[in-house]
């Protein structure tokens, strides 16, 4: 499986990379641009994104792109965040998340969320 790690921030990548040890392929890039370069010529299983990263940049952004996009709507996003309050979950879901993961993160929650976005990926192929 192939996820696209959007963050800004090295430490998340390095630390999703030591919490799936392996089990998943991860793409990272640093800004929502450079997810839609990747998302226009790559498809990957699934988005992983930060919502904040900087001032002109937002996974909430690209999560309504990937929505708005018929060849991409299919794909599982989760928000991955320090925001916490409810306003921000609400926020993420009505930009079109399926997931709403909060930093720090404990792992095993992480990859269980992860796995069950691909099982219902998987299910909804099936359909």
């Amino acid at each position: 499986m192939r996820i696209l790690l959007i963050d800004n921030d090295l430490r998340t990548y390095t630390r999703l990379l030591q919490t799936i040890n392996g089990s998943f392929v991860i793409q990272h890039v640093f800004s929502v641009e450079e997810a839609k370069q990747v998302l226009d010529c790559e498809l990957p299983d699934m988005v992983i994104s930060e919502v904040h990263m900087g001032e002109s940049e937002s996974g909430l952004v690209l999560c309504r792109y990937i929505r708005e996009n018929a060849r991409l709507r299919h794909v599982p996003v989760m928000l991955f965040t320090s925001l916490a309050t409810t306003d921000d979950k609400v926020a993420g879901f009505e930009a079109g998340a399926d997931d709403y993961v909060v930093k720090p993160f404990d792992s095993g929650h992480l990859i269980a969320r992860i796995r069950l976005l691909m099982r219902i990926k998987h299910l909804e192929r099936r359909n």
